[in-house]
């Protein structure tokens, strides 16, 4: 590690291969080694699963990981977690995954890039609709953009669009600049501590991957949740 890869604040500048108006960074190229080790992995822990008392440790894992997810999803949304795992358990395994294989020398996280960070966020923006709208239609989803008055519509598109920039922009700050602090500490010390640096690095990329996974379901439920309160109120009403 030298002071001139320390200088790169991001992978998307490191250029891994160009031809003519084609080029392939190092966010692009790590992203689809995750995507790539993601695939294989589900393909070989779930190609052999048992329904019977004895099953492997990988299936085990899977499992128990699959069984968290779930719960937090019910806990939050206080809906069923089978409309949302997909989506939702996505998003933390992939983001979990780029961040855990930072121990692997030479790999540069893809999240450590705003245009990576940027879009996962963009997906919970659009998710976000689709889930509302599917939930309780067109019309539904779009009345509480006007709620508690058609004032409000300006305010609540505004919430839209900065809690999407904050997605991004939180997950890109936290884990780029984890990153270079360890990077300058290798440089300046290259001893013990850095390691333990890199340890609480390896945590910190967990924590953040269940932080934006959480906040999706957290947006995702409240654009769903809105017709559930309005639906017990016309029933009471009636």
């Amino acid at each position: 590690m030298n002071f001139m890869d320390i200088k790169q604040i991001s992978p998307d500048q490191v250029i891994f291969f160009q031809y003519q108006f084609i080029s392939l960074n190092l966010t692009i190229v790590f992203t689809w080694v995750v995507m790539a080790l993601l695939v294989i992995g589900s393909w070989l822990v779930t190609r052999r699963l048992s329904t019977g008392p004895k099953i492997s440790s990988w299936q085990n894992i899977l499992e128990i990981l699959v069984t968290g997810i779930q719960d937090q999803i019910s806990e939050i949304s206080q809906q069923k977690a089978k409309r949302y795992m997909p989506f939702i358990g996505t998003l933390f395994i992939f983001i979990a995954a780029c961040n855990l294989l930072t121990v692997v020398p030479g790999y540069e996280s893809p999240t450590a890039s705003l245009s990576t960070t940027a879009a996962l966020a963009i997906c919970v923006f659009i998710s976000v609709p689709l889930f509302g709208i599917a939930r309780k239609g067109v019309i539904g989803y779009l009345k509480q953009y006007i709620q508690p008055t058609v004032f409000m519509l300006p305010f609540n598109i505004m919430g839209e669009l900065s809690r999407t920039l904050a997605l991004a922009v939180r997950l890109f700050g936290n884990l780029m600049s984890g990153s270079k602090i360890v990077a300058i500490l290798l440089a300046i010390i290259p001893f013990i501590f850095p390691v333990v640096m890199q340890l609480l690095g390896l945590l910190t990329g967990l924590i953040q991957a269940y932080i934006f996974a959480v906040l999706a379901m957290v947006y995702i439920a409240s654009a769903t949740q809105v017709q559930e309160h309005t639906d017990t109120k016309k029933n009471n009403n009636e």
